[in-house]
Parts: structure tokens; C-alpha cells; sequence
């Protein structure tokens, strides 16, 4: 029973993680609808996008003791300490991109605001550091928990995270017009390109 709850849980927590980011990505658009509100109403959606990502993080954990019955073995075939190298491995790099997109962006991180301005630092060089570097921290749970399931399941991350940014770009060119389209013509989403943007704003 324990089990069945835990992989719904997982199942709309990530689902619904996606959405209330999403949601929170088009401020600007919201504002042409119904005023200077629409900040604070995505910052909520933010933050609640927050939560439900730290919720599937702990359905992984809870998965790795209650997993679903499946044609998978429970854990790798390997002992537990190659898989947590291989969790450190991906979380040394992975974290240090996330860290630095994190500090470049500052507040607006979690608190979305008109007032904010086009990033600079990391974001000089790629447009998506914190997703680029935040993503790959679900196979690091994977890993740590030693399950084959949940680094497969952790493919669903790639394709939402991707979404997500596609959502926030949108809505910065709306923000910032012009200047947003030279720099994403100018800057690698996920991985530096030659000619990188001057300015930046973005997650």
C-alpha cells in the first residue's frame, strides 16, 4: 500500500512541480491581463513549484525502501558505495553550475519581480545554468537511493525542464523584447556557445 501511494505521489508531485513553474515563468503576460499583481501571484506559484519538487524528492527516498513491484531488480548489481561515486560524481559539477546560476540571479530565484534587470556572470554564458546544472541532481538522488527504476524515471526531468525554460523564455522576451532576442541569439540555452550574450536574465 505504502509502495502505490508513494509512486502516485511521485507521479503528481511531478507533474504538478512542472506546472506551478510554468506558471510561474509568465509574469509578464499575466500583468497584461490583470495588473502589477501578476508578480506576487507567480512568485506563489513559484514557491509552491519549490515544494512539490522537494516532495518527489522525498517520494525517491521513500521509493527506495517501498519500491513497486516491476521486471526490474531492486538495486544495481554493483555494491552501494559505486553508485553514491557515481551520485558525487554528477553532484560536484551539476552543483557548482546550479550555485553560481543561483548567486547570478540572486533573488528572483524563488521571488519574482518587475524590477529585476537582465542577469550577467553565468548567465553571460549560458541562458539556463540554474535548470542546466539543477536537473541532473535527480540522478544523483537516484544513485544515492541504488535504484535502477528511479534513474529511468529520472529521464521525465529532461523533457520537463526543458519546458519549463522554453515557458520562462517567452515570457522574458515579452519583459525584455529586443535586448532578450539578441542575447538568446547570441547565447547556448545549456551549453556555452562562441559569441556569447553580454546580458543576461533568465533561470
Amino acid at each position: 500500500m505504502i509502495a502505490r501511494i508513494n509512486f502516485i505521489v511521485l507521479l503528481l508531485s511531478t507533474a504538478l512541480t512542472a506546472y506551478c513553474y510554468i506558471k510561474s515563468a509568465g509574469p509578464a503576460a499575466l500583468e497584461q491581463k490583470i495588473g502589477a499583481g501578476a508578480y506576487a501571484i507567480c512568485t506563489r506559484y513559484r514557491i509552491a513549484s519549490a515544494v512539490l519538487m522537494t516532495v518527489a524528492g522525498v517520494n525517491y527516498v521513500v521509493y527506495a525502501f517501498y519500491p513497486i513491484a516491476m521486471p526490474l531488480p531492486r538495486t544495481f548489481p554493483w555494491p552501494y558505495w559505486v553508485s553514491a561515486l557515481i551520485a558525487v560524481a554528477i553532484a560536484v559539477p551539476s552543483g557548482i553550475l546550479f550555485a553560481r546560476g543561483m548567486k547570478d540571479a540572486g533573488e528572483e530565484t524563488m521571488f519574482v519581480k518587475k524590477e529585476h534587470t537582465l542577469y550577467g556572470g553565468v548567465y553571460r554564458k549560458i541562458r539556463h545554468p540554474q535548470a542546466a546544472g539543477e536537473v541532473w541532481y535527480w540522478w544523483v538522488f537516484a544513485f544515492l537511493c541504488h535504484s535502477p527504476f528511479l534513474v529511468l524515471y529520472s529521464f521525465i526531468w529532461l523533457p520537463l525542464f526543458h519546458w519549463m525554460s522554453l515557458a520562462e523564455e517567452r515570457d522574458l522576451l515579452i519583459r525584455y523584447g529586443e535586448a532578450y532576442q539578441r542575447y538568446r541569439e547570441n547565447t547556448g540555452m545549456y551549453f556555452p556557445k562562441r559569441g556569447a550574450g553580454k546580458i543576461a536574465r533568465h533561470d
